[in-house]
């Protein structure tokens, strides 16, 4: 089922000749929060979104969302509902930006930080977050062996 009206920015054919190597497609529950964590928490940019498909782009990495009921039919969607939490296992991680702001964007959404941002002893600052679909966003930037 499809809840877009009017054309995407680019025809399904189009964007599909488009894609190279590997890529990632989120099933979410719906568009709108998905887009909205990734632009303020993450500090993506939404490059297309519509109420059943988006693409995020970050430092030139680019990701799709997909609603749920685009799946409704798909033999996977069963697998995604029953599996309970969403990519259990699964950490997104995005390097280079403060995991300090996005805590901050995180929690200003209602979004639940699994842990705080902290210093680690691997030369990054970084803090886990799980966005409204129960996604893994670790958010980490480079400090050095020593911390900043």
């Amino acid at each position: 089922m499809k809840l877009r009206t009017g054309d995407p920015w680019m025809s399904a054919i189009d964007y599909s000749r488009s894609l190279h190597g590997l890529s990632i497609n989120l099933l979410v529950a719906s568009i709108e929060p998905a887009v909205r964590f990734g632009t303020e928490v993450i500090g993506a940019e939404a490059v297309y979104s519509d109420p059943d498909f988006a693409v995020m782009v970050y430092a030139g990495q680019e990701w799709m969302l997909h609603a749920d009921h685009t799946y409704e039919a798909h033999p996977h969607a069963m697998r995604t509902h029953d599996a309970g939490a969403r990519g259990a296992g699964l950490e997104i991680r995005i390097h280079g930006r403060s995991p300090d702001e996005a805590a901050r964007a995180a929690t200003a959404l209602g979004c639940e930080i699994l842990t705080p941002p902290a210093d680690k002893a691997h030369g990054m600052r970084e803090t886990y977050i799980l966005d409204p679909d129960g996604y893994t966003w670790v958010v980490d930037e480079y400090i050095g062996p020593s911390g900043k």
